[in-house]
């Protein structure tokens, strides 16, 4: 029986036309922008200019955290959960992701309150229904500066990997690791709440073939991607990042997803976020949409 459903599916499938095929292939991309990188940190404005970008979603901040004791999180409060989600279903631009972009210049395994940090952040994602967020390992968390950091980062990732499996979601790590090196880290950790959130950015900078590394990954240990590089050009003028490679690669996988816009921002108008964000969003649109 599963058999002759199979092939009654792939029959299906061929006889479909190719330009229907392809439009069915390309609905696995969808393209988003990080809300802080547009200066809209936990801004409800970050929707609207998002739809006049074009774009498919938004990479929402859990806000700052400097020396506080917890982020700055409006979202705690139903009126901005209420707002937000009002607003996201206006302007038909969904929440790709929550981020906890403070951990950039944070050390998670100099926080003794990170579990609390976590939790707000889980917490976050189920009244704005997201099921992805990300954690980047920045300060204190870099394993090639730091590997003696590395059992205490393993037990605490385990540990915030457990409460979003009870919550059925994911938090994506991004680390100075190469590809094999985040696949025995994530086998260290051994959770399936998880995985990794790639930046083409740390690959390319590092002087890693990015295309190798996301086969070496594999489709189901990336949750997430940034898709773009340091800024310097936009995406359409980078010679170094080949995106008509990446979406082949993707597409061998099998991977489907957000591409999520960070940094590609022109050197020269590095404050033009219509012109940045814009120009990356269509450029992103054309080649992983149409």
């Amino acid at each position: 029986m599963k058999f002759k459903k199979a092939l009654l599916a792939a029959f299906f499938l061929c006889s479909l036309p190719l330009l229907a095929r392809n439009q069915m292939h390309n609905r696995h991309y969808k393209i988003a922008v990080c809300d802080w990188m547009m200066l809209k940190r936990q801004k409800v404005g970050s929707f609207e200019l998002v739809k006049e970008l074009k774009g498919d979603g938004v990479e929402m901040d859990m806000g700052g955290l400097g020396k506080r004791d917890s982020f700055d999180n409006k979202l705690r409060q139903p009126h901005f959960q209420k707002l937000f989600k009002d607003k996201s279903k206006e302007y038909k631009v969904a929440i790709a992701s929550i981020a906890m972009s403070a951990f950039y210049g944070q050390s998670f395994v100099g926080r003794s309150n990170y579990q609390e940090l976590v939790q707000d952040c889980l917490n976050t994602m189920k009244v704005m229904n997201v099921k992805i967020a990300f954690l980047p390992l920045g300060v204190g968390g870099d394993l090639i500066k730091h590997p003696e950091m590395r059992l205490e980062l393993v037990r605490r990732l385990k540990l915030i990997g457990d409460m979003a499996v009870k919550q059925h979601c994911v938090i994506g790590i991004e680390t100075s690791l190469d590809a094999q090196g985040e696949v025995s880290l994530l086998k260290e950790i051994n959770s399936a709440g998880i995985k990794i959130y790639y930046n083409f950015q740390n690959a390319l900078e590092s002087g890693r073939n990015l295309y190798d590394e996301l086969r070496i990954l594999g489709k189901n240990r990336i949750c997430q991607i940034h898709c773009t590089d340091t800024d310097g050009v936009l995406l359409a003028d980078n010679k170094r990042l080949d995106l008509h490679e990446v979406k082949k690669t993707l597409d061998d996988m099998g991977w489907r997803g957000w591409l999520v816009i960070e940094r590609s921002r022109d050197k020269n108008d590095i404050h033009n976020v219509k012109k940045n964000f814009g120009s990356n969003i269509i450029y992103l649109k054309d080649l992983f949409q149409k």
